[in-house]
């Protein structure tokens, strides 16, 4: 019995923050770094013109001194709000109720809470006591992907299958000015505050991509990655940090991914926006073009690079111009240290 992923939901956060206010602000806290210049270059071509906070730019636990504590605190709660509200509109869009739900499968990676969002949604929306749980918690921006590999193994596995996926980060938490690096930087510009839901089942509830078998699952860690990109804490809060390879992990990780795809048809690209060169990488290896590949640069020129939430949303967009019925598509998410996780399936109508 094969697998369904439906339309997901994406909620953005309340503040638009553009990248000429990032620019400002880099510029008022750094006024004497020797490579501001290159930074504010580096900055304003990264592809990304605006994001969504879920706090003001100016707000103590984005921009201020706030503790460590706070952080996490203010973070976890504002993924939880946009979490449930992406998964009650998840629901009411495909017109199911919370009884109607097995299966429960999180992400967050953005503020340390324990239960996690698995165990707190699971009371909000009322669903039932012995729904299946996974929480993903430090899957990152490959969590969207991730996600759904196990709610399709869940779907795969268990007739009747109905799973929830929702996928919430607050990358905004680690927007630290004691980090000076240019990465560190470009973090600043790049990242975006959301949360996207959607339902994987074990019979189609809608228009969505089918998952004919475990086959079509695939998980990578590429060898020798760990120091590409990790996450760090100290009593400032959560940082983000990388190295150069970083910037060559999709190319260098994209051999192993068309070797598992052993030449299926791949002409619904739905590609993690974590940057233009992943992006680009991802599609010159598929050899797709940027017209394919436009909903998930559209992606991140208006949204950045939402985390564990951009596949669902650039999955969201495809529903825009929907592909032919039977077409191929491919899932595909990057995550720290370098790991990718994909999914390969069949557009329905």
């Amino acid at each position: 019995m094969p697998a369904h992923i439906a339309q997901p939901v994406t909620v953005l956060a309340a503040h638009k923050i553009t990248t000429a206010e990032i620019a400002d602000d880099i510029r008022t806290h750094h006024p004497d770094h020797p490579r501001l210049a290159a930074i504010l270059r580096v900055i304003n071509n990264c592809g990304v013109d605006s994001r969504y906070f879920t706090q003001p730019l100016d707000s103590p636990t984005i921009n201020g001194t706030a503790p460590v504590e706070d952080r996490v605190r203010t973070a976890f709660a504002h993924a939880l709000d946009m979490a449930e509200t992406a998964a009650r509109q998840a629901l009411t869009l495909h017109d199911l109720a919370p009884a109607d739900i097995t299966g429960i499968v999180t992400t967050h990676a953005t503020g340390w809470a324990v239960p996690n969002l698995d165990v707190h949604l699971t009371g909000r929306l009322g669903l039932p006591a012995t729904v299946q749980r996974t929480a993903l918690t430090t899957a990152a921006c490959a969590g969207g992907a991730h996600a759904l590999i196990r709610a399709a193994e869940q779907a795969l596995l268990r007739p009747g299958s109905r799973i929830l996926v929702i996928a919430a980060e607050v990358l905004s938490t680690s927007y630290q000015h004691e980090d000076t690096g240019i990465e560190h930087m470009i973090y600043k510009a790049l990242f975006g505050d959301s949360a996207a839901a959607t339902i994987v089942s074990s019979d189609p509830i809608g228009p969505g991509i089918t998952i004919t078998g475990p086959g079509s699952l695939f998980e990578y860690v590429l060898p020798d990655s760990t120091d590409y990109y990790w996450g760090r804490i100290d009593t400032a809060g959560l940082h983000f940090d990388s190295t150069k390879q970083a910037a060559r992990g999709a190319r260098t990780a994209m051999p192993a991914i068309v070797d598992w795809l052993d030449g299926r048809d791949v002409t619904v690209p739905v590609i993690h926006p974590g940057s233009r060169p992943i992006i680009h990488d991802t599609a010159n290896a598929l050899g797709l073009t940027e017209q394919d590949a436009r909903h998930s640069l559209d992606t991140l020129t208006e949204e950045g690079n939402l985390g564990g939430p951009s596949v669902l949303r650039v999955l969201e967009r495809t529903y825009g111009t929907p592909p032919a019925d039977g077409a191929g598509a491919l899932i595909v998410a990057y995550g720290p240290g370098f790991t990718a996780s994909a999914l390969h399936g069949q557009w329905h109508a």
